[in-house]
């Protein structure tokens, strides 16, 4: 199976799978998902929905994703996003939902990736997988 598409947001979410929040309760941590990372999990896992396919592979992955970063300078455009967040962050959150939407049933079926991220008129990620048939 191979599949592509297109993620269009007004902007780009803006929390990663690495933003935990920590409290201490009697004396013990206690990690949890911080607001922005819950938001920006929700409003993934909604758009990825609608390219769900009608079984979950269990097959190895080959993953390509380009994070698009919405900018109002258009010289930016097309060029490469040098700053936070880091593409391993962005890219864990992304391969989490497609997990839990269920594309795959573990992202550690994943055995290849490519990601990268730009700026650009408007905030999209553009995401392609494919089963490597072994």
């Amino acid at each position: 199976m191979r599949d592509q598409f297109y993620l269009h947001f007004e902007t780009m979410p803006k929390g990663t799978a690495q933003q935990k929040g920590v409290s201490i309760i009697n004396g013990k941590p206690h990690f949890y998902e911080k607001a922005n990372v819950r938001e920006a999990r929700l409003e993934l896992t909604q758009a990825l929905k609608q390219y769900k396919p009608k079984k979950a592979s269990t097959k190895p992955i080959i993953l390509k994703v380009w994070f698009y970063f919405d900018v109002k300078d258009r010289h930016l455009w097309g060029n490469p996003k040098p700053t936070r967040p880091d593409t391993d962050n962005l890219q864990k959150l992304l391969k989490d939902c497609m997990t839990d939407v269920g594309f795959w049933e573990d992202d550690a079926q994943v055995v290849e990736e490519t990601v990268g991220k730009y700026y650009s008129e408007k905030a999209t990620i553009a995401v392609s997988w494919e089963e490597v048939l072994k």
